[in-house]
């Protein structure tokens, strides 16, 4: 728990594509809540750089398009360079108001959260205002990403959050793309962080706030969520479709065998489907016993 006595030092990092309208009013009402204001931007071809500059933010220039987890990372870092005691993301495409910057804060210096998360699902009446499609989706990669890192979180791909010093040192990120958000609750699960959410609202009257379709978007972060389930459950994960699909094959053989012994019939057919789901089912259990083994090596838990 941070010390109540201590004025804690908070950065708000943002990360930043081609928002030159919106930039300058983010900048400017988080410069209330915070010692620095970080932008990062991604390769904009627009002059969001200058109109960053001018409202008062530290500007990182990437010269190309790298992706949100890249940004992210960056941000990651710089706020270790600054000594920040905490680090606050939020979109710069106006969507995320940071005068609710101090909700986000609350528990980080009341309760000992390491991080914050600010849901757009907590409330009923700001949830009515989510689209539909947008929702469906968020809640399926929610769900999947539940099963992998922590229960009872409603909003996975919420990008306004707030880390204190003890996330930022011990949250390593690889993720380039926008799979980073759920990367971090895994990478937090790891460490036995502890993480809550708290209410915001989102404006969606905002134009054009994501450049990314929202199909090729949302199956990129559904297969993302299933890599991480894998590597974490290789078990369970490919486990337990072997061990089921080995079933399937008995059942398979188990009626050409009884069809066999009543006609004296012999169907091919059967034979071969009852094969191929076997073997299928044992390659993944070999599988399963082979990721368990190299993560486990990986996190030192077999000696040799």
């Amino acid at each position: 728990m941070m010390n109540s006595g201590h004025r804690i030092k908070v950065l708000v990092c943002v990360p930043a594509f081609n928002e030159a309208k919106s930039i300058s009013d983010t900048i400017i009402k988080s410069k209330k809540y915070a010692d620095t204001v970080i932008v990062y931007d991604d390769g904009s071809t627009d002059n969001t750089s200058e109109v960053a500059n001018s409202a008062g933010a530290i500007v990182i220039r990437n010269a190309k398009n790298n992706g949100y987890g890249v940004a992210i990372r960056s941000l990651f870092q710089a706020a270790k360079e600054h000594n920040a005691d905490v680090m606050v993301t939020l979109d710069s495409d106006g969507q995320h108001d940071p005068d609710q910057i101090p909700r986000l804060l609350e528990p980080l210096q009341k309760d000992g959260v390491d991080v914050v998360i600010g849901s757009r699902f907590l409330k009923g009446n700001d949830v009515q205002k989510i689209p539909r499609y947008r929702s469906f989706g968020i809640k399926t990669i929610t769900k999947l990403t539940e099963a992998a890192s922590y229960g009872g979180i409603t909003d996975s791909q919420s990008g306004f959050r707030a880390y204190n010093r003890n996330a930022l040192s011990k949250i390593n990120l690889y993720e380039d793309g926008m799979a980073v958000s759920i990367e971090i609750l895994l990478r937090a699960k790891e460490k036995n962080l502890l993480t809550t959410e708290v209410p915001i609202t989102i404006s969606y009257d905002v134009k054009d706030t994501s450049t990314h379709n929202a199909l090729s978007h949302g199956v990129g972060l559904i297969y993302a969520v299933l890599q991480f389930i894998s590597l974490r459950h290789p078990l369970a994960f490919y486990g337990l479709p072997g061990i089921a699909l080995l079933g399937v094959a008995a059942f398979f053989l188990r009626y050409a065998l009884q069809l066999f012994s009543e006609t004296g019939y012999v169907s091919t057919n059967m034979i071969l489907i009852s094969v191929g789901i076997a073997v299928v089912g044992v390659v993944l259990l070999a599988t399963a016993a082979i990721v368990y083994t190299l993560v486990a090596l990986l996190k030192g838990r077999i000696n040799y």
